[in-house]
């Protein structure tokens, strides 16, 4: 027995597509497409636009609505052949459709807008679980229960017109959860809430200041928003707050702008007291022994422009001195130690004239430096200079100097 191996493709198979397709095709022309419709179009009668007055006068020619895939036109820009008048407000982001349309992508007309659903159907259908909310700069996460532990409705923000919102609404809502605290925050914050709110509390309890350019640390992490963002209205405003030490604690500042603006320099947020300064940036860099003085001994009464930094503003002249060495004490003495000190101005007297050695003052002037004595050192003594003297006829020998300027024996 001889089998067909083209099957359905044989000749007879073939034909009998082909009528069966072309029946179709009939039918569907002469119905005009409602073979394959969803459902009846809306019959709601309005202006006329693009030559009807109601979706069902376009006969259910689909090509009004619809495109073909091979097109690159789609349904909303069919959309916009008749209703014209939303291009402008497509490009207008304060208009409701600007902002709902901002991300194409996500929304379309068809989210809003349904069809198909018969003569009498509602040509606008939005509830709070299919509308793209966010869309709008407002999410709804936050808001999935009234105050009374209701779902939420459009009409419980919009009453009877979704394309506006009374921001009364957010009052009246919030005082029925907590008065006082939603007093204060208005009293505070203004009653603008969407000029900060977003529905996620961005800039609400979990709001981390870290990320920010400005960290909260320290006593800067217990003080409230307001404090440094007083009179704030906008997004805007809180951002422009000041992030200058003065711009708070101009009013704290004991040193009454002399150090500048530089707060951090010295002071930490830790604690406002704990400050150092680096003296080093002064005019009177601090060393030696002067590192360890306290600064009120100084700057009495946190005086600290002005300060004076010679040495006798501290150091009083010493009474043996008799007012005969003036006040540039860093002439012979260092911030290292008061003593010993070192004798640096040109002496009558050469102070190496014996063994070379270092000489103390004490040994010529132990009472005062107006005086001196030579019997401080080597064989002097007071009787054996008198009679070498008197052998030499010599009477007057206690001006010692007189004969010997340089402390040599046979000077004359």
């Amino acid at each position: 027995m001889r089998t067909n191996r083209l099957g359905c493709l044989s000749g007879g198979g073939v034909i009998t597509a082909i009528i069966t397709t072309l029946l179709i095709v009939g039918y569907v022309y002469a119905r005009g497409g409602l073979l394959y419709s969803p459902g009846p179009l809306n019959a709601q009668r309005g202006e006329m636009l693009g030559g009807v007055t109601s979706h069902a006068e376009t006969g259910g020619d689909c090509k009004t609505c619809h495109t073909a895939p091979w097109e690159r036109a789609t349904m909303a820009d069919r959309c916009l052949d008749c209703h014209s008048d939303l291009s402008g407000q497509l490009q207008d982001l304060s208009s409701l459709h600007g902002r709902m349309m901002k991300d194409a992508a996500a929304i379309t007309c068809r989210n809003c807008h349904p069809e198909h659903r018969g003569g009498d159907a509602s040509l606008t259908e939005m509830d709070e679980i299919t509308f793209p909310h966010e869309a709008l700069g407002y999410s709804l996460s936050g808001h999935q229960f009234t105050a009374a532990r209701k779902a939420f409705t459009c009409a419980d923000c919009h009453a009877d017109d979704i394309s506006n919102f009374d921001l009364q609404t957010c009052d009246t809502c919030h005082r029925q959860i907590d008065a006082t605290f939603t007093e204060a925050h208005a009293s505070s914050w203004g009653g603008d809430c969407l000029s900060c709110h977003d529905g996620v509390d961005t800039y609400g309890n979990d709001f981390d200041h870290n990320q920010f350019v400005f960290p909260l640390e320290g006593g800067h992490a217990n003080i409230s928003c307001y404090d440094c963002h007083a009179n704030a209205r906008t997004i805007a405003d809180l951002q422009s707050a000041s992030q200058d030490c003065t711009a708070c604690h101009a009013a704290d500042d004991v040193h009454a702008g002399k150090f500048g603006a530089d707060c951090a320099s010295c002071h930490t947020p830790s604690d406002w007291k704990d400050a150092t300064f680096d003296h080093s940036r002064s005019d009177f860099p601090l060393t030696g022994a002067h590192q360890q003085v306290e600064c009120e001994k100084c700057h009495v009464n946190d005086q600290f422009a002005g300060t004076p930094s010679a040495c006798v503003a501290c150091h009083a002249d010493p009474v043996f001195h008799l007012g005969l060495f003036g006040t540039d004490c860093a002439a012979c003495h260092t911030t290292t130690a008061w003593s010993p000190a070192t004798f640096n101005e040109p002496h009558t007297f050469p102070l190496n004239h014996g063994d070379g050695g270092a000489v103390s003052c004490a040994t010529c002037h132990p009472s005062a430096f107006t005086t001196y004595t030579c019997y401080g050192c080597h064989e002097h003594n007071e009787a054996k200079i008198r009679s070498k003297h008197i052998e030499e006829d010599i009477s007057d020998f206690q001006n010692c100097m007189e004969c010997h300027p340089t402390g040599q024996e046979h000077d004359n």
